[in-house]
């Protein structure tokens, strides 16, 4: 109790203190935490939507990976309907029609699906859809002509019931009139849908009236789902039909929606721990200035009777209340964070509801053991300090002979761990393979960043004097003062700029990476792309047939080139056969897409039963040219073709591609099984660019989802992508470089309230208010910019050891992006500033002579 005791009175005696210290815990706890509950609320939301529109039984097409993708769903004979209608349990059985390739725009031609990546969902109106919404507006689909469209989608883009919609699909399209609105019972995670009367929905989405995408069967009352299930592959037989009761579809659903959250949630989780371990910075940095601070306090506790045990714990029992008090109110936090998350999505177009706002038993209970043990870690070792003090240091506070030695056995393993990541970043960087070079990589990074915090305090004394002499040096005697305050303590400038250095280190090496990934492209795009024009759907849908004519129809073109992906089984001589899809595209594609051969010619490989391998490839199999490869197309027969041409593998478009003829492969495809173009590309004919800009851009009016780009539109969507990649890594990073900033100003604080008698006698001896508040302002840029200079140079290394990784791959571009460096360091100072308004303003406001007689 006496520990406890004394805990208690020194966290409250040191509450200002520790503010900050519980802040870091708390924003720590809250990213996790509200990781988890947006996740999880996520997850919980389409688990209620799978199992509201899921039927007793489904039968679905036979699941097949490696079908061609020609735009239309696989279907199932309506002929089936009747023999289904005559399995015994069966009360209903409800045909569906639906397709996710399906692009819908309203009278003003505009694409009104999710711009958050979520589908267009176009479906025929059926009972089986009352179970997940309910027409709030309007009527259903009764007629050819009427639709149904979600009130999510409608309200987005101001629809209202007697609006014209044009549904746009492969086999065909057609106008339609919304006349009725339907509501979710649920929560739409952001899908647009729209309903269309069966016989429509079947032309336009099937090109068939006599075949549907799947059956929904309701059991009669008694009749369980597993029995219904049995009762169907009895009365089927022998059959490839997918069969699934509720639970099943559900289950199946749930991991497909898994594949995607999944990710998103450990990175999120990923950049909560590069908060953490900031986050202890700060508390280290804390308890070991609170400790140093009251040096004469634990000596004279010693002196009473007090032994190593008990010092040891009490400074542990207070990191424990600490990390509760934090913990507990990043609990709420975290909360509040999912709260706010999911009102980010819904402004984005994902609509989730608070009202479905999960939080799993285990949330608090990992927010709390997260907060607690990494408060007690980092003050273990503060702790310990705080135990072997001697009751003799009641006398005095100058260090003893073990921290000399302390710093030089800190130096030497600080510095091989240092060299020893270097070492491996170097060989990652000169690596042959990927697999070995990856790993190397992640020990070089790991590596090196504990030997630049172990060095810190040792690369203080050089880096903060150098930049002393080029910064603050021009403030005269203040700016000497704010150099030696940062180099008094090496150790605490040390940790306080290694927690500024993690995330600056993540930011310049992930500006390298992205800076050289938009220069490879570019420069790969110069020298291997020769079209004038590239044409796609926005997220990488099929291009609609209807389109691909009127591009071929298109005037002021040299040529226009089809390509596409076709599935296949390749056969290799040793007896090895891999599913892959091989690019087939029309012969001027080898001029649209100059892809480098280290063998034969690539226009030898578009002659009739001819084809090109990778180089990569050709080597694992012992592919040469002339070798005959029997190529097993889905769907369709078997070719054996004649290697005509090996790729390189140093390349960033199409790495790893197959090409042929894509008439050849049309000999061996059924023209319903054959795939529509995934792109196309063109050539305008000599002097007649802006022509054939505007023709292409007229021949696609009609098709909003298809997109027409010349070779500069395409670099700056490229980068485009990648930007908007980058800012959202930096906007997570932003929470660890936030809680830097904190262990900044609490250094700052403490060092404050430590040098208080120093202080007094400055200003009793002709200091001002205004140069001491510059000093303490001083310091700080000063020590952000050490953390900038460490996080830069270390940031870099990784940056470039990874590009020269990624070189493999085809990225062969070192950019350094100096602008973002520049960035980095005068924000750096920014944050210097801003992080010491407040101890400088403590300082300026110290009576004088009560700071003198402060012992």
């Amino acid at each position: 109790m006496t520990v406890l005791r004394t805990s208690l009175r020194n966290l409250l005696a040191h509450k200002g203190r520790m503010v900050l210290s519980a802040v870091a815990v708390l924003l720590s706890v809250a990213f996790v935490c509200g990781t988890l509950v947006f996740t999880d609320t996520m997850s919980a939301t389409f688990d209620k939507l799978f199992a509201t529109s899921s039927a007793d039984v489904t039968v679905s097409p036979p699941e097949a990976d490696d079908e061609q993708q020609t735009g239309t769903p696989a279907t199932l004979p309506a002929s089936l309907r009747a023999a289904l209608e005559k399995v015994p349990g069966v009360a209903r059985v409800v045909p569906g029609v639906g397709s996710r390739q399906a692009t819908v725009a309203d009278s003003r031609n505009q694409d009104i699906g999710s711009s958050t990546g979520a589908p267009t969902v176009v479906a025929n109106w059926n009972p089986n859809q009352t179970k997940s919404v309910d027409i709030t507006s309007g009527h259903a689909p009764g007629a050819p002509g009427e639709a149904v469209l979600d009130a999510d989608t409608a309200a987005e883009h101001h629809l209202a019931i007697g609006d014209t919609l044009r549904v746009i699909a492969g086999p065909g399209d057609a106008e339609v009139t919304i006349s009725g609105i339907a509501t979710y019972k649920t929560t739409n995670p952001g899908a647009a849908v729209v309903y269309l009367d069966t016989p429509t929905a079947q032309q336009v989405l099937l090109g068939s009236r006599t075949a549907y995408t799947d059956y929904a069967l309701d059991a009669a009352p008694g009749v369980s789902d597993d029995r219904l299930k049995a009762g169907v592959d009895a009365a089927l037989g022998s059959h490839d039909y997918q069969v699934r009761t509720a639970a099943e579809k559900t289950a199946r659903n749930q991991q497909d929606i898994g594949s995607f959250l999944d990710p998103m949630k450990y990175v999120l989780l990923g950049f909560a721990g590069i908060a953490v371990l900031v986050g202890i910075f700060l508390i280290v940095n804390t308890f070991s200035m609170l400790v140093a601070q009251r040096t004469r306090e634990i000596g004279l506790m010693r002196a009473v009777g007090s032994s190593r045990r008990q010092v040891n714990r009490s400074v542990l029992v207070e990191a424990v209340l600490l990390g509760v008090v934090g913990s507990v109110a990043g609990i709420g936090a975290g909360i509040g964070l999912a709260v706010g998350l999911i009102a980010l999505m819904g402004a984005l177009g994902m609509h989730l509801d608070t009202a479905d706002l999960t939080i799993e038993a285990t949330t608090p209970l990992i927010g709390l053991t997260i907060g607690v043990v990494v408060t007690v870690v980092s003050a273990m070792l503060p702790a310990r300090r705080a135990g072997a003090i001697s009751p003799m240091a009641a006398l005095r506070e100058a260090g003893t002979p073990a921290d000399a030695r302390a710093g030089r056995v800190r130096s030497a393993v600080g510095t091989v761990l240092t060299t020893a990541g270097g070492t491996a970043l170097a060989l990652a960087a000169s690596s042959s393979t990927t697999s070995a070079g990856s790993g190397l990589l992640a020990i070089g990074v790991l590596l090196t960043l504990v030997g630049f915090v172990v060095v810190g305090p040792l690369l203080a004394g050089l880096v903060v004097r150098v930049l002393g002499s080029l910064v603050l040096r021009v403030f005269g005697p203040v700016g000497r003062l704010a150099e030696r305050n940062a180099l008094r303590n090496p150790r605490r400038t040390g940790a306080t700029a290694a927690a500024l250095m993690v995330g600056l280190a993540l930011v310049a090496s992930l500006s390298v990476v992205g800076n050289s990934m938009v220069a490879s492209a570019t420069a790969q795009m110069d020298r291997s792309v020769g079209a004038d024009f590239i044409i796609q759907v926005g997220d990488g849908d099929p291009i609609n047939p209807a389109a691909v004519k009127a591009i071929h129809a298109a005037g002021h073109l040299a040529h226009v080139t089809d390509r596409t992906d076709v599935a296949a089984t390749v056969i290799a001589p040793d007896g090895t056969g891999e599913k892959t899809k091989i690019a087939a595209g029309s012969p001027s594609y080898t001029e649209d897409l100059r892809a480098e051969t280290v063998r034969g010619r690539l226009v030898d490989a578009y002659a009739p039963g001819a084809m090109s391998v990778p180089e990569g490839w050709a080597t694992t199999h012992g592919v040469t040219l002339g070798s005959r490869l029997d190529v097993a197309f889905a769907g369709g027969t078997t070719a054996r073709l004649t290697v005509r041409a090996v790729t390189s593998d140093d390349t960033v478009f199409d790495k790893g591609a197959m090409y042929m003829d894509i008439a050849e492969a049309r000999r061996h495809l059924p023209a319903a099984e054959f795939p529509v173009n995934n792109m196309m590309f063109a050539a305008a004919r000599p002097g007649q660019e802006a022509q054939a800009a505007a023709a292409l851009k007229a021949a696609t009016a009609d098709y909003p989802q298809v997109k027409v780009r010349d070779q500069a539109a395409y670099k700056d969507m490229v980068e485009e992508q990648l930007d908007q990649l980058l800012n959202m890594i930096y906007a997570l990073l932003a929470l660890a470089i936030i809680v830097a900033v904190l262990g900044v100003v609490n250094t700052l604080a403490l060092s404050v309230v430590e040098r208080t008698r120093e202080i007094g006698l400055m200003r009793a001896i002709g200091l001002s208010r205004r140069q001491l508040r510059r000093m303490v302002r001083l310091e700080s840029v000063i020590i952000a910019l050490f953390g900038a200079v460490l996080g830069v140079a270390l940031g870099l290394g990784w940056g470039v050891a990874a590009q020269k990784l990624l070189a493999l791959a085809g990225l062969g571009v070192l950019s350094i992006p100096w602008t973002t460096i520049g960035v980095v360091f005068l924000g750096s100072a920014v944050v210097g500033l801003l992080a010491a308004l407040f101890p400088a303003f403590r300082a300026g406001r110290m009576n004088v002579l009560k700071a003198i007689a402060t012992e």
